[in-house]
């Protein structure tokens, strides 16, 4: 069963006979064309970055008016802590101790009284 494709060397070379064939066709631009083109490119470019900037400022603004990014009425913090054991065990909190020996202080000092 003989390959009807020919050789691969030949395929590769009738390939890129194509490829020049076809590249002599573009009309390509000139400089100033070109100059223009490019310009007009990164003048959009710039321009639709400083508008979604702005969208997204104003968006961000908007939010932060209505309390969207209020995280103090919304957010519960646990102050328990799982030990390696997987026990939950509440954590110490420093106010919670100062009150507790403020509060063992005066009843202490009432009872001496």
């Amino acid at each position: 069963m003989a390959n009807s494709k020919g050789n691969i060397f030949k395929r590769f070379g009738k390939g890129f006979k194509d490829v020049i064939g076809e590249l002599k066709k573009v009309v390509w631009p000139t400089k100033e064309k070109l100059k223009s083109t490019s310009a007009v490119v990164l003048l959009v470019i710039v321009f639709f970055a400083v508008f979604l900037t702005l969208i997204g400022s104003g968006g961000r603004w908007v939010l932060d008016k209505i309390g969207f990014y209020n995280a103090d009425e919304t957010t519960a913090v646990s102050s328990d802590a799982s030990d390696a054991s997987g026990n939950i065990t509440p954590a110490t909190d420093a106010s919670t101790e100062s009150t507790t020996e403020a509060t063992t202080e005066s009843t202490a000092d009432s009872s001496a009284a």
